[in-house]
Protein backbone atom coordinates (compact mmCIF):
# COMPACT_ATOMS: atom_id res chain seq x y z
CA UNK A 1 0.00 0.00 0.00
CA UNK A 2 3.04 2.37 0.84
CA UNK A 3 4.20 2.10 -3.00
CA UNK A 4 0.63 2.95 -4.14
CA UNK A 5 0.50 6.42 -2.28
CA UNK A 6 3.33 8.11 -4.38
CA UNK A 7 1.95 6.01 -7.36
CA UNK A 8 -1.23 7.79 -6.97
CA UNK A 9 0.69 10.99 -6.56
CA UNK A 10 2.45 10.88 -9.08
CA UNK A 11 -0.77 9.95 -11.12
CA UNK A 12 -2.68 13.05 -10.04
CA UNK A 13 0.61 15.16 -10.14
CA UNK A 14 1.02 13.94 -13.94
CA UNK A 15 -2.87 15.26 -14.28
CA UNK A 16 -2.77 18.45 -12.84
CA UNK A 17 0.57 19.47 -14.53
CA UNK A 18 -1.31 18.46 -18.55
CA UNK A 19 -4.60 19.95 -17.13
CA UNK A 20 -2.46 23.32 -16.44
CA UNK A 21 -0.72 23.50 -19.51
CA UNK A 22 -3.37 22.48 -21.92
CA UNK A 23 -5.17 25.26 -20.70
CA UNK A 24 -2.66 27.63 -21.03
CA UNK A 25 -1.44 26.55 -24.68
CA UNK A 26 -5.93 26.56 -25.59
CA UNK A 27 -6.19 30.18 -24.28
CA UNK A 28 -2.63 31.05 -26.29
CA UNK A 29 -4.49 29.39 -29.47
CA UNK A 30 -7.73 30.65 -29.01
CA UNK A 31 -6.50 34.16 -29.74
CA UNK A 32 -5.23 32.86 -32.72
CA UNK A 33 -8.28 31.16 -33.53
CA UNK A 34 -10.59 34.08 -32.83
CA UNK A 35 -8.75 36.87 -34.43
CA UNK A 36 -8.76 34.83 -37.24
CA UNK A 37 -12.05 34.44 -37.77
CA UNK A 38 -12.89 38.10 -37.16
CA UNK A 39 -10.39 39.00 -39.77
CA UNK A 40 -12.02 36.93 -42.22
CA UNK A 41 -8.91 34.30 -42.90
CA UNK A 42 -10.08 30.56 -43.18
CA UNK A 43 -9.76 28.12 -39.94
CA UNK A 44 -9.61 25.03 -41.46
CA UNK A 45 -9.11 23.32 -38.21
CA UNK A 46 -9.10 23.66 -34.24
CA UNK A 47 -7.49 20.88 -32.56
CA UNK A 48 -7.86 19.81 -28.58
CA UNK A 49 -4.57 18.06 -27.93
CA UNK A 50 -1.55 17.24 -31.02
CA UNK A 51 -2.25 14.53 -33.45
CA UNK A 52 -2.70 11.94 -34.58
CA UNK A 53 -6.65 12.56 -34.91
CA UNK A 54 -8.60 10.96 -32.40
CA UNK A 55 -12.05 12.13 -33.53
CA UNK A 56 -14.01 15.02 -35.21
CA UNK A 57 -16.21 16.62 -32.74
CA UNK A 58 -17.99 18.77 -35.43
CA UNK A 59 -18.00 20.34 -38.59
CA UNK A 60 -19.06 23.78 -38.40
CA UNK A 61 -18.87 26.13 -41.40
CA UNK A 62 -15.48 25.67 -43.04
CA UNK A 63 -13.72 24.39 -39.34
CA UNK A 64 -13.38 21.03 -38.14
CA UNK A 65 -12.88 20.45 -34.37
CA UNK A 66 -11.06 17.76 -33.87
CA UNK A 67 -9.85 15.97 -30.34
CA UNK A 68 -6.30 14.46 -30.64
CA UNK A 69 -4.18 11.63 -29.47
CA UNK A 70 -1.41 13.98 -27.46
CA UNK A 71 -2.64 15.47 -24.32
CA UNK A 72 -0.59 18.68 -24.72
CA UNK A 73 -2.63 21.89 -25.72
CA UNK A 74 -3.84 22.18 -28.85
CA UNK A 75 -3.36 23.97 -32.41
CA UNK A 76 -4.76 26.08 -34.73
CA UNK A 77 -4.54 25.26 -38.22
CA UNK A 78 -5.31 28.47 -40.69
CA UNK A 79 -5.10 28.24 -44.82
CA UNK A 80 -2.03 29.37 -46.29
CA UNK A 81 -0.15 29.49 -43.11
CA UNK A 82 2.71 27.41 -44.83
CA UNK A 83 3.28 30.31 -46.98
CA UNK A 84 1.46 28.76 -49.99
CA UNK A 85 -2.50 29.22 -51.14
CA UNK A 86 -4.21 30.85 -54.04
CA UNK A 87 -7.41 31.25 -51.48
CA UNK A 88 -7.92 35.01 -51.09
CA UNK A 89 -9.17 34.36 -47.29
CA UNK A 90 -5.91 32.46 -47.04
CA UNK A 91 -3.18 34.08 -43.98
CA UNK A 92 -0.31 33.89 -46.88
CA UNK A 93 -2.94 36.32 -48.60
CA UNK A 94 -3.90 38.59 -45.48
CA UNK A 95 -2.55 41.89 -45.40
CA UNK A 96 0.81 42.62 -43.03
CA UNK A 97 -0.88 44.71 -40.40
CA UNK A 98 -3.56 41.16 -40.25
CA UNK A 99 -1.02 38.67 -40.16
CA UNK A 100 1.04 40.69 -37.33
CA UNK A 101 -2.17 40.91 -34.90
CA UNK A 102 -3.41 37.30 -35.48
CA UNK A 103 0.13 35.98 -34.75
CA UNK A 104 0.02 38.62 -31.45
CA UNK A 105 -3.17 37.15 -30.20
CA UNK A 106 -2.08 34.36 -28.97
CA UNK A 107 0.86 36.22 -26.85
CA UNK A 108 -1.53 38.95 -25.46
CA UNK A 109 -4.10 36.02 -24.71
CA UNK A 110 -1.68 34.30 -22.27
CA UNK A 111 -1.14 37.78 -20.45
CA UNK A 112 -4.78 38.14 -20.00
CA UNK A 113 -4.75 34.91 -18.19
CA UNK A 114 -2.11 35.49 -16.46
CA UNK A 115 -3.42 38.85 -15.14
CA UNK A 116 -7.20 37.30 -14.88
CA UNK A 117 -5.44 34.26 -12.70
CA UNK A 118 -3.75 36.90 -10.52
CA UNK A 119 -6.39 39.05 -9.79
CA UNK A 120 -8.59 36.31 -9.11
CA UNK A 121 -6.15 35.42 -6.39
CA UNK A 122 -5.72 38.78 -5.06
CA UNK A 123 -9.80 38.86 -4.59
CA UNK A 124 -9.70 35.64 -3.00
CA UNK A 125 -9.99 35.41 0.74
CA UNK A 126 -6.50 34.27 1.71
CA UNK A 127 -4.04 33.47 4.96
CA UNK A 128 -1.14 36.18 5.65
CA UNK A 129 2.40 34.91 5.17
CA UNK A 130 4.92 36.64 6.79
CA UNK A 131 8.75 37.20 7.21
CA UNK A 132 10.70 36.07 10.38
CA UNK A 133 14.52 37.17 10.59
CA UNK A 134 17.32 35.81 12.87
CA UNK A 135 19.22 39.27 13.46
CA UNK A 136 18.68 43.11 13.06
CA UNK A 137 21.44 45.14 11.85
CA UNK A 138 22.56 47.87 14.19
CA UNK A 139 21.59 51.19 13.10
CA UNK A 140 19.25 50.08 10.68
CA UNK A 141 15.70 51.37 11.03
CA UNK A 142 14.73 47.72 11.84
CA UNK A 143 16.85 48.42 15.16
CA UNK A 144 15.26 52.06 15.51
CA UNK A 145 11.92 51.08 14.68
CA UNK A 146 12.90 48.31 17.82
CA UNK A 147 12.24 45.03 15.49
CA UNK A 148 13.39 42.05 17.45
CA UNK A 149 15.25 39.11 15.78
CA UNK A 150 15.03 35.31 16.89
CA UNK A 151 18.85 35.30 17.83
CA UNK A 152 18.81 31.59 16.83
CA UNK A 153 19.24 30.09 13.50
CA UNK A 154 15.50 29.39 13.05
CA UNK A 155 14.58 32.54 14.09
CA UNK A 156 12.19 31.53 16.93
CA UNK A 157 11.31 34.13 19.52
CA UNK A 158 11.83 37.06 16.31
CA UNK A 159 9.05 39.30 15.10
CA UNK A 160 7.05 38.59 12.34
CA UNK A 161 6.47 41.08 9.45
CA UNK A 162 3.16 40.48 8.33
CA UNK A 163 1.75 43.66 6.17
CA UNK A 164 3.58 46.83 5.17
CA UNK A 165 0.94 49.65 4.68
CA UNK A 166 -1.79 47.67 5.71
CA UNK A 167 -1.14 45.15 2.47
CA UNK A 168 -1.06 42.00 3.56
CA UNK A 169 0.41 39.09 0.88
CA UNK A 170 -0.29 35.25 0.57
CA UNK A 171 1.16 32.65 3.02
CA UNK A 172 2.40 30.95 -0.35
CA UNK A 173 4.42 34.31 -1.46
CA UNK A 174 5.71 35.92 1.72
CA UNK A 175 9.25 36.95 -0.53
CA UNK A 176 6.91 39.84 -1.95
CA UNK A 177 6.88 41.28 1.18
CA UNK A 178 10.96 42.07 0.41
CA UNK A 179 10.09 43.06 -2.52
CA UNK A 180 7.81 46.23 -1.81
CA UNK A 181 10.21 47.02 0.75
CA UNK A 182 13.18 47.15 -1.88
CA UNK A 183 10.54 49.23 -4.37
CA UNK A 184 10.12 51.53 -0.84
CA UNK A 185 13.47 52.54 -0.20
CA UNK A 186 13.70 55.75 1.06
CA UNK A 187 9.78 56.13 2.29
CA UNK A 188 8.47 56.31 5.49
CA UNK A 189 6.22 53.11 5.90
CA UNK A 190 3.91 51.28 8.75
CA UNK A 191 4.90 47.86 9.02
CA UNK A 192 2.50 45.34 10.82
CA UNK A 193 4.18 43.15 13.56
CA UNK A 194 2.90 39.84 14.64
CA UNK A 195 5.09 39.38 17.87
CA UNK A 196 6.00 36.07 19.35
CA UNK A 197 3.18 36.74 22.29
CA UNK A 198 0.76 36.55 19.44
CA UNK A 199 -0.24 40.36 19.51
CA UNK A 200 -0.03 42.44 16.37
CA UNK A 201 1.31 46.30 16.56
CA UNK A 202 2.09 48.71 14.07
CA UNK A 203 5.52 50.43 13.71
CA UNK A 204 6.12 53.46 11.73
CA UNK A 205 10.00 53.08 10.16
CA UNK A 206 11.64 55.03 7.41
CA UNK A 207 13.76 52.77 5.15
CA UNK A 208 16.94 53.00 4.08
CA UNK A 209 17.55 55.23 0.50
CA UNK A 210 18.33 53.54 -2.46
CA UNK A 211 21.69 54.66 -2.62
CA UNK A 212 22.37 52.66 0.89
CA UNK A 213 21.06 49.32 -0.29
CA UNK A 214 24.02 46.56 -1.45
CA UNK A 215 23.44 42.95 -1.68
CA UNK A 216 24.25 42.81 2.33
CA UNK A 217 22.08 45.96 3.26
CA UNK A 218 18.36 45.74 2.79
CA UNK A 219 16.00 48.43 2.93
CA UNK A 220 14.98 47.52 6.51
CA UNK A 221 17.90 46.28 7.73
CA UNK A 222 17.78 42.35 8.54
CA UNK A 223 19.54 39.18 8.30
CA UNK A 224 19.09 35.56 8.04
CA UNK A 225 15.39 35.84 6.30
CA UNK A 226 13.00 33.12 6.73
CA UNK A 227 9.13 33.22 5.32
CA UNK A 228 6.44 31.94 7.64
CA UNK A 229 2.71 31.10 7.47
CA UNK A 230 -0.01 32.89 9.99
CA UNK A 231 -3.33 32.37 10.98
CA UNK A 232 -4.04 35.87 9.73
CA UNK A 233 -6.07 36.20 6.98
CA UNK A 234 -7.28 39.48 4.88
CA UNK A 235 -9.29 40.17 1.99
CA UNK A 236 -8.52 42.81 -0.73
CA UNK A 237 -10.82 45.20 -2.61
CA UNK A 238 -11.28 44.44 -6.34
CA UNK A 239 -9.69 47.82 -6.97
CA UNK A 240 -7.02 46.33 -4.84
CA UNK A 241 -7.16 42.90 -6.51
CA UNK A 242 -6.55 45.05 -10.09
CA UNK A 243 -3.57 46.35 -8.58
CA UNK A 244 -2.21 43.22 -7.44
CA UNK A 245 -2.75 41.66 -10.40
CA UNK A 246 -0.94 44.27 -12.30
CA UNK A 247 1.96 44.11 -9.66
CA UNK A 248 1.99 40.21 -10.05
CA UNK A 249 2.23 40.12 -14.26
CA UNK A 250 4.92 42.55 -14.01
CA UNK A 251 6.97 40.96 -11.47
CA UNK A 252 5.99 37.80 -13.67
CA UNK A 253 7.54 39.36 -17.04
CA UNK A 254 10.69 40.91 -15.19
CA UNK A 255 11.82 37.10 -13.60
CA UNK A 256 11.32 35.38 -16.99
CA UNK A 257 13.31 38.10 -18.64
CA UNK A 258 16.41 38.05 -16.30
CA UNK A 259 15.54 34.14 -16.28
CA UNK A 260 16.37 34.25 -20.37
CA UNK A 261 19.19 36.05 -19.75
CA UNK A 262 20.83 33.83 -17.70
CA UNK A 263 19.71 31.07 -19.59
CA UNK A 264 21.45 33.09 -22.44
CA UNK A 265 24.87 33.29 -20.43
CA UNK A 266 24.61 29.94 -19.47
CA UNK A 267 24.75 28.47 -23.22
CA UNK A 268 26.85 30.38 -24.48
CA UNK A 269 29.66 30.41 -21.30
CA UNK A 270 28.75 26.89 -19.33
CA UNK A 271 26.92 24.30 -21.30
CA UNK A 272 27.98 21.46 -19.90
CA UNK A 273 26.68 22.87 -16.99
CA UNK A 274 23.01 22.97 -15.70
CA UNK A 275 20.63 25.67 -17.32
CA UNK A 276 19.20 28.18 -14.76
CA UNK A 277 15.57 27.59 -16.26
CA UNK A 278 13.51 24.26 -16.16
CA UNK A 279 11.66 22.32 -18.76
CA UNK A 280 9.00 20.02 -19.04
CA UNK A 281 9.98 17.29 -16.86
CA UNK A 282 11.31 20.14 -13.98
CA UNK A 283 8.21 22.57 -14.40
CA UNK A 284 6.00 19.53 -13.51
CA UNK A 285 8.00 17.89 -10.47
CA UNK A 286 7.12 22.16 -9.26
CA UNK A 287 3.96 22.06 -10.01
CA UNK A 288 3.29 18.67 -8.20
CA UNK A 289 5.24 19.94 -5.52
CA UNK A 290 3.02 23.29 -5.13
CA UNK A 291 0.00 20.93 -5.73
CA UNK A 292 0.82 18.68 -3.08
CA UNK A 293 2.74 21.31 -0.13
CA UNK A 294 1.01 24.59 -1.19
CA UNK A 295 -2.39 23.84 -2.05
CA UNK A 296 -5.01 24.47 -4.96
CA UNK A 297 -4.14 28.85 -4.52
CA UNK A 298 -0.15 27.95 -4.64
CA UNK A 299 -1.07 26.21 -7.73
CA UNK A 300 -2.88 28.59 -9.75
CA UNK A 301 -0.27 31.39 -8.59
CA UNK A 302 2.10 29.30 -10.48
CA UNK A 303 -0.40 28.31 -13.59
CA UNK A 304 -0.38 32.88 -14.10
CA UNK A 305 3.49 32.40 -13.61
CA UNK A 306 3.66 29.57 -16.43
CA UNK A 307 0.43 31.64 -18.81
CA UNK A 308 3.23 34.69 -18.16
CA UNK A 309 6.16 32.62 -18.85
CA UNK A 310 3.98 31.24 -22.34
CA UNK A 311 3.29 34.50 -23.39
CA UNK A 312 7.04 35.91 -23.56
CA UNK A 313 8.80 32.74 -24.89
CA UNK A 314 6.06 33.01 -27.99
CA UNK A 315 7.40 36.59 -28.61
CA UNK A 316 10.96 35.71 -28.98
CA UNK A 317 12.08 36.02 -32.56
CA UNK A 318 12.47 32.17 -33.12
CA UNK A 319 11.09 30.38 -36.02
CA UNK A 320 8.47 28.91 -35.40
CA UNK A 321 7.64 31.12 -32.38
CA UNK A 322 4.89 33.67 -32.85
CA UNK A 323 7.56 36.31 -32.43
CA UNK A 324 9.96 34.20 -35.53
CA UNK A 325 6.99 34.29 -37.30
CA UNK A 326 6.50 37.79 -37.18
CA UNK A 327 10.34 38.34 -37.73
CA UNK A 328 9.95 36.16 -40.90
CA UNK A 329 6.70 38.08 -42.36
CA UNK A 330 8.11 41.62 -41.56
CA UNK A 331 11.65 40.58 -43.25
CA UNK A 332 9.04 38.98 -46.21
CA UNK A 333 7.41 42.82 -46.32
CA UNK A 334 11.01 44.41 -47.26
CA UNK A 335 12.53 42.19 -49.78
CA UNK A 336 9.33 40.81 -51.26
CA UNK A 337 9.90 38.18 -53.46
CA UNK A 338 13.60 37.81 -52.97
CA UNK A 339 12.38 35.46 -49.70
CA UNK A 340 11.13 32.36 -51.22
CA UNK A 341 9.17 29.70 -49.76
CA UNK A 342 11.60 27.21 -49.63
CA UNK A 343 14.24 29.73 -47.59
CA UNK A 344 11.18 30.45 -45.33
CA UNK A 345 10.28 26.75 -44.66
CA UNK A 346 14.28 26.24 -44.23
CA UNK A 347 14.14 29.04 -41.47
CA UNK A 348 11.21 27.38 -39.31
CA UNK A 349 12.97 24.04 -39.97
CA UNK A 350 16.25 25.47 -38.65
CA UNK A 351 14.58 27.21 -35.76
CA UNK A 352 12.63 24.24 -34.64
CA UNK A 353 15.60 22.13 -34.47
CA UNK A 354 17.16 24.75 -32.17
CA UNK A 355 14.46 24.95 -30.23
CA UNK A 356 14.62 21.31 -29.86
CA UNK A 357 18.19 21.24 -29.19
CA UNK A 358 17.33 23.38 -26.04
CA UNK A 359 14.18 21.24 -24.85
CA UNK A 360 16.69 18.24 -25.01
CA UNK A 361 19.55 19.87 -23.13
CA UNK A 362 17.17 21.26 -20.42
CA UNK A 363 15.48 18.37 -19.93
CA UNK A 364 18.66 16.11 -19.67
CA UNK A 365 19.30 17.87 -16.62
CA UNK A 366 15.70 17.89 -15.24
CA UNK A 367 15.85 14.76 -14.79
CA UNK A 368 20.19 14.24 -13.82
CA UNK A 369 18.60 17.08 -10.93
CA UNK A 370 15.53 14.22 -10.04
CA UNK A 371 18.23 11.60 -9.87
CA UNK A 372 20.54 13.69 -7.57
CA UNK A 373 17.84 14.33 -4.98
CA UNK A 374 16.63 17.82 -6.59
CA UNK A 375 19.77 19.32 -6.31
Amino acid sequence: MNILVPLGQSVITVVVFLVMLGVLVIAHELGHFAVARLAGVRVLEFGLGFPPRAKVLRSEGETLYTLNWLPIGGFVKLEGEDGESADPRSFVRASLPVKLVILVAGVTMNLLLAFAIFGAIGWLPGHAGAIGFRTVQPGSPAEEAGLQGGGRADDQGSDLIVAVDGQMFHDFDPPLILDVLRRRAGERVTLTVLQPDGVTRDVAVTLRSPDQLSATRGALGVESVTFHPTDLTFTRSPLGALGYAADRTSDALGLIINGLGDLGDALIRRPTEAPPVQGPVGIAVGVGDVFWQRGPIATLFLAGLLSANLALVNILPLPPLDGGRMLVILIKAVVGTRLSVTAERLTYVVGFGFLMAMIVWITFFDIARQFAGGQ
